[in-house]
């Protein structure tokens, strides 16, 4: 029986199973306590291989760091926060948004993998609630320009990562974020293939990058095919100010005859307008929205959607900030940029016009 093996079995002879430790990790892996410590923090300058090994080794030992003996060793309490700061003290309960959920789901599993737990900030907390949290670094979603909660943090000597990408010189240790006008450009682009003649645009009020290039990338567009922009902008944390701009947009008199909306609510928000001025989905109106809401599948027409790969980025911006936390990173900053997903259904698919094929007229007509 291999050491491994010997070791599984004396852990189940006691009542109580014991906890593999990191010493246990070594001797079933064949290597040292420290190139164990270096696979499982991301440290050192080991081989591929052998990180893969280690942390297969700790797995199948069920190898868990100890949290107790990590804050005596390091001084850190390994726990990360995650918070949204762009609509300040605005009510925004952003757990709730399917973005949000899907990347709050795969940032938490990342920590952990890491040895670290994640802590779910409230949008509207200042900083100096926050500080009653010992946290070792922080991933803040789309904070908005000059955003003084990212200043402040980074001032106190803890680390920021970001999930969208920072406007002027906000200074995060790292960020990730889409290429928002590439994906926008190939929407507008769609919907005018599908026969759009005059696309319109639902938009937000915040200073958010996303939010900022996404309809900067809009009127780029506009301007360069000839065509006026239609647009109507709202605060996005307020989802009945949502419907009400859905209505403002296609009640116009330049009503557009296709609608891309920027947030998680306007397929469905636009999609009840429509219906409401006896516009048919997509014969009088193209519609595609931004969401990761599996909801979009199951509408009556099934709607167009962006995925922004919420849990990649997840992912990624936990990574990049223990790295920073751990004294990994390279100094500078880092720039993930994901790529997005156009899940094409019914309501941007403009319908062919029926043709009516009359049988041949019989010899004795």
């Amino acid at each position: 029986m291999t050491a491994a093996g010997n070791h599984q079995a004396s852990r189940h002879n006691g009542r109580r199973l014991e906890r593999a430790g990191i010493r246990d990790v070594a001797a079933a892996a064949g290597v040292s306590i420290t190139t164990v410590s270096d696979a499982l923090n991301g440290k050192g300058r080991l081989p591929d291989a052998t990180r893969r090994h280690v942390r297969e080794v700790a797995d199948r030992l069920g190898y868990r760091p100890s949290a107790a003996a990590r804050t005596l060793r390091t001084g850190r309490s390994g726990l990360i926060g995650l918070t949204v700061t762009t609509y300040g003290e605005e009510p925004f309960t952003f757990t709730e948004f399917a973005y949000f959920a899907e990347m709050a789901r795969a940032a938490t599993s990342a920590a952990l993998a890491r040895g670290y737990a994640l802590v779910i900030l409230p949008a509207s907390s200042r900083h100096d609630v926050w500080s009653n949290v010992a946290l070792d670094g922080t991933v803040v979603i789309d904070p908005s320009d000059h955003d003084p909660v990212v200043t402040d943090l980074v001032r106190q000597g803890v680390p920021v990562v970001s999930d969208g990408r920072p406007a002027g010189n906000l200074p995060v240790h790292a960020w990730v974020d889409n290429d928002h006008e590439a994906a926008v450009l190939d929407i507008l682009d769609h919907l005018a293939a599908a026969g759009a003649r005059r696309i319109g645009l639902l938009t937000g009020t915040s200073t958010d990058t996303y939010t900022r290039l996404s309809t900067t990338a809009y009127l780029d567009w506009c301007e360069r095919v000839g065509q006026e922009p239609v647009y109507e902008a709202y605060p996005a944390h307020d989802p009945c100010a949502g419907a009400v701009a859905a209505d403002r947009l296609l009640a116009r008199p330049d009503r557009p005859d296709a609608v891309y909306g920027l947030f998680d609510p306007n397929g469905t928000d636009l999609l009840a307008a429509a219906r409401r001025y006896g516009l048919r989905v997509p014969d009088d109106l193209l519609l595609v929205c931004c969401s990761e809401s599996s909801v979009y599948a199951t509408t009556e027409p099934p709607i167009t959607t962006l995925s922004l790969k919420p849990g990649r980025i997840g992912t990624a911006v936990v990574q990049l900030l223990i790295d920073a936390i751990e004294g990994a990173d390279s100094g500078a900053p880092v720039q993930q940029v994901m790529p997005t997903d156009l899940i094409v259904r019914t309501s941007s698919q403009r319908r062919p016009p029926r043709t009516t094929v009359s049988p041949p007229r019989g010899s004795g007509d």
